[in-house]
C-alpha cells in the first residue's frame, strides 16, 4: 500500500470514494462484520455474549452504548501492559491522548494501524476534492505543526497526543509527499521540545521559502490565528535574522539551531521586502497574501469551537479562501470535506462508510429521553443526532459526545454539519445552553465592540453557584481596552442573547442571577494553553475549553486571578 502512495491519482481516489458512498448500507454491514471478526477474541466482546456473531441485530442487542468512563478500566489495563486480547484481537501498541480541554484532563484512547490507515484515507480523499478546486503545484506548505513528546506508559506502550501519533508515523510523511503538502520546516522544528521556539522557526522557514508556499495549515484555526498574533510581536526580529543570516538567541534548542543553520543565509533584500510589506499594512489586514504571494488557501478545522476565530483569520487572510479540514476526534475519523468551496460556517462532512460503524441517536427536546439509534443510511435531512462510533481500535457503540445535523446525502451516505459538543451545558435551573448558544451570544455582544475597533481574543464560561441564586459567568480577553459603558452594554447583550425558554423564564423570576461578564488580562488564555501543554497536550490539538466546570479548578484559578473588571447585567 505504501509503495502505491508515491503516485497520487486524485481522479482514482474520487472514483473509489464515489463507489464506497453509493452503497453505504452494504459497506457498513461489511465494515461491522470485519471489525467483529478481527476482534471477536477480545475479552470485552466475549463477555457480552456475542459468541462470534457479526450481524448488526446481534451486535445492537448484545453490546451496550458506552462513554469513555465505562471503557476506562479496560484501556488502563492495556496501558499497564496486559497482553491478553482485552478490547481488540491484535495487541494495541500505541495510546492516544485526547486534548483534555473538555474534561480537564487528557483521556487515554487506543490507537492502531487501522486508525492510521483511515487517517490517510481521509487526508487523500479531501485532498483529491480540494485539489480539483484549488490545485497546488509542487510547492511547499507552511504548516504550524507541533508534536508533543511521546512517552511510555507503565506497561511500555508508546503514548502521545493523537496528532503526535499521526505525525510520527512513517505513512504520514509519504502521504504528505504524495499529496504535495510537505511542510517547509525541518523535522527538528516540528518535533522540537519548545513550542514557542518551533513557532518562531516555522515563520522563518515560511519566509525563506515565501515564493514556494502554496498553502497554510494547522490542525485547528485557533493555532493559525495564534501564530499570526505572535508574528505581530516578533516580525522585526525575524527580519533581522533573515538580513544577517544569524538565528535569534531566543532559539536555544541545539537540534533546531543546527537544522536552521542549514537554511538561514544572509538575505538583506528579502528582509527589506518583508519589512516593507509589514510596515505598509493597515492593522495587519491581508498579512497572509502580503507575506506569501502564491498561497492558494488556508486550511484547518474551522467549525464548532473554532468558529469564533474565523473573523480574525479572515482579517489576516484578506481575499485568500479559508477551507475547513475534515471531521474527526482523538477516537477516530468520521467524515471528509468534499465540498471545499463552501465557507467554513457551512462546511459539511461526508461520512466514509468503511472507516467505522456509525449509529445516530436522535436528539429530542427532553434531555434524558432516548430513542433507538439509527443506522448511517436511516438518518433524516434536517434532523440532529448524537454520534455513536464503533472502530477497529476497540471502541464499540462509543458516544463521541458530538451533536451533528444532517444537511443532505452524498450518494447514499449523509453529509453532516457539526453543531456542538453535547456535554457543554450551561445550566443553573431548568435552563440548558450549549456551546453553540454560548458562541452565538458572544458573537452578538462582540458586535458592540466594533465601534471601538476591538475584538474578543478568546472566551469561556462558568456557572457560579456560590451566589444565591446561581448565575452565568462569561470570561472575555479583549484585544485592547473598552469603555465601561460599552462593557456594561455587552453584559446586557450577552444576558439577552441566551434565548432558551428555561433561561429567560428563570431570569425573569430571579431563579437565575444576573449574568456576569469578567474581563481578564491580556495573555490569560495563553496561560491556560500553557497549563494544558504542561499536562502533555499538544499545541496543534489545543482547544480553549468553552466551559470551565468545578472539576477544572486549575483553569478556573488562572481565570479568576486575572480578572481586571466585572460587569453585571441589568437586562432583566
Amino acid at each position: 500500500m505504501l509503495e502505491k502512495m508515491e503516485e497520487f491519482n486524485g481522479d482514482k481516489v474520487i472514483e473509489e470514494f464515489e463507489a464506497l458512498t453509493k452503497d453505504a448500507e452494504r459497506v457498513q454491514r461489511e465494515t461491522l462484520k470485519q471489525i467483529l471478526e478481527e476482534n471477536g477474541s477480545a475479552e470485552y466482546l466475549l463477555s457480552l455474549g456475542l459468541n462470534g456473531r457479526t450481524d448488526t441485530e446481534s451486535f445492537k442487542a448484545c453490546v451496550p452504548i458506552v462513554t469513555h468512563k465505562e471503557l476506562e478500566t479496560y484501556i488502563q489495563r492495556i496501558a499497564d501492559g496486559e497482553t491478553l486480547p482485552i478490547l481488540t484481537g491484535k495487541p494495541i501498541t500505541t495510546i492516544s491522548l485526547s486534548s483534555g480541554t473538555t474534561q480537564g484532563k487528557p483521556k487515554f484512547v487506543p490507537f492502531n494501524d487501522e486508525l492510521m490507515d483511515s487517517t490517510m484515507q481521509i487526508y487523500r480523499t479531501s485532498f483529491a476534492f480540494r485539489n480539483r478546486e484549488f490545485p497546488v503545484k509542487n510547492g511547499k506548505a507552511l504548516q504550524f505543526l507541533y508534536s508533543s513528546k511521546q512517552f511510555k506508559t507503565k506497561g511500555g506502550l508508546l503514548a502521545g497526543t493523537a496528532t503526535t501519533n499521526v505525525f510520527r508515523n512513517s505513512q504520514y510523511k509519504k502521504t504528505m509527499k504524495a499529496i504535495q503538502s510537505q511542510c517547509c520546516s525541518p523535522d527538528e522544528v516540528i518535533f522540537g521540545p519548545d513550542f514557542h521556539q518551533s513557532l518562531y522557526c516555522h515563520f522563518l522557514c515560511g519566509l525563506i521559502f515565501r515564493e514556494d508556499i502554496q498553502l497554510i495549515s494547522s490542525t485547528f484555526a485557533h493555532s493559525i490565528v495564534h501564530s499570526f498574533r505572535t508574528f505581530e510581536k516578533v516580525w522585526e526580529e525575524l527580519c533581522i535574522d533573515i538580513r544577517d543570516g544569524i538565528l535569534n538567541s531566543r532559539i536555544t534548542v541545539p537540534s533546531i539551531r543546527t537544522a536552521m543553520a542549514k537554511l538561514l543565509k544572509p538575505n538583506p533584500e528579502l528582509a527589506h521586502l518583508i519589512h516593507q510589506k509589514c510596515s505598509s499594512l493597515s492593522n495587519w489586514y491581508g498579512l497572509v497574501p502580503a507575506l506569501f504571494p502564491n498561497v492558494k488557501y488556508i486550511y484547518g478545522i474551522m467549525t464548532g469551537s473554532m468558529e469564533p476565530y474565523l473573523n480574525k483569520l479572515r482579517h489576516y487572510a484578506g481575499e485568500i479562501p479559508l477551507l475547513s479540514a475534515d471531521y474527526g476526534s482523538s477516537e477516530g475519523w468520521i467524515g471528509a470535506n468534499v465540498n471545499p468551496k463552501l465557507p467554513p460556517e457551512l462546511a459539511t462532512y461526508v461520512v466514509l462508510p468503511n472507516i467505522g460503524y456509525f449509529e445516530f441517536i436522535p436528539i429530542t427536546d427532553n434531555i434524558g429521553s432516548e430513542t433507538r439509534p439509527l443506522g448511517l443510511t436511516e438518518v433524516k435531512i434536517g434532523e440532529e443526532y448524537e454520534i455513536l462510533f464503533t472502530n477497529y481500535a476497540g471502541l464499540y457503540r462509543y458516544r463521541l459526545g458530538d451533536v451533528v445535523k444532517v444537511m443532505g446525502f452524498h450518494n447514499s451516505t449523509p453529509e453532516l454539519k457539526f453543531v456542538c459538543r453535547r456535554n457543554l451545558l450551561l445550566t443553573v435551573n431548568i435552563d440548558k445552553n450549549t456551546e453553540k448558544d454560548l458562541q452565538l451570544a458572544v458573537e452578538e455582544a462582540a458586535k458592540l465592540l466594533a465601534g471601538e475597533k476591538l475584538d474578543v481574543v478568546d472566551f469561556t464560561s462558568h456557572v457560579d453557584m456560590s451566589t444565591e441564586p446561581g448565575h452565568y459567568v462569561i470570561f472575555w480577553e479583549l484585544s485592547g481596552e473598552a469603555s465601561q459603558e460599552v462593557l456594561n452594554e455587552c453584559s446586557n447583550c450577552l444576558d439577552q442573547s441566551f434565548i432558551d425558554a428555561g433561561y429567560v423564564s428563570s431570569r425573569k423570576v430571579n431563579a437565575i442571577g444576573a449574568l456576569e461578564l469578567r474581563v481578564v488580562r491580556k495573555g490569560t488564555f495563553q496561560k491556560i494553553m500553557d497549563h494544558y501543554l504542561a499536562l502533555g497536550s499538544a499545541v496543534s490539538q489545543f482547544k480553549t475549553p468553552r466551559y470551565v466546570g468545578p472539576i477544572n479548578n486549575a483553569v478556573l484559578q488562572i481565570l479568576c486571578t486575572n480578572v481586571v473588571n466585572s460587569y453585571f447585567s441589568t437586562a432583566f
